[in-house]
């Protein structure tokens, strides 16, 4: 019989500060037929049903396109998004404080992920049965 694995340690899921809120709704008001939601507990942004960017803690994360992806991750600091250690989220770039605070860098990187967020597949809306079905 194979030995058991360690369960996986949770993150600790704590209060973004009040400037990260500022800067997220900020960077959030240049993104047109965006809807506004919650992620992980946190405010985040989706376009046809793709989640486009969210806080998480004290961060921010934007859902960028390869070459975006690239771009990005030359910004020291920046780094891929991971909710919980080793389970990254492939697309989402984590911005360094150096980006959330500047409000024309992160609208810039929003409008660069609103362009390929809208290049996705809209996701259908769950029916209520189906989220009912899902929270049991």
């Amino acid at each position: 019989m194979p030995p058991k694995k360690a369960p996986r340690k949770m993150p600790v899921f704590s209060k973004p500060a009040a400037a990260t809120l500022d800067a997220f709704e900020r960077a959030t008001g240049s993104v047109e037929r965006a809807e506004r939601r919650t992620m992980f507990g946190y405010p985040s942004l989706f376009l046809g049903g793709n989640m486009m960017a969210c806080v998480f803690q004290d961060r921010i994360m934007v859902r960028l396109s390869e070459a975006d992806r690239a771009a990005a991750m030359k910004i020291p600091g920046a780094k891929p998004f991971e909710p919980s250690p080793g389970r990254a989220m492939k697309e989402y770039v984590d911005f360094p404080r150096a980006v959330i605070d500047d409000p024309g860098a992160l609208a810039n990187w929003f409008g660069r992920a609103a362009r390929y967020v809208g290049t996705l597949p809209a996701k259908a809306a769950k029916s209520p049965k189906k989220k009912a079905a899902k929270k049991r």
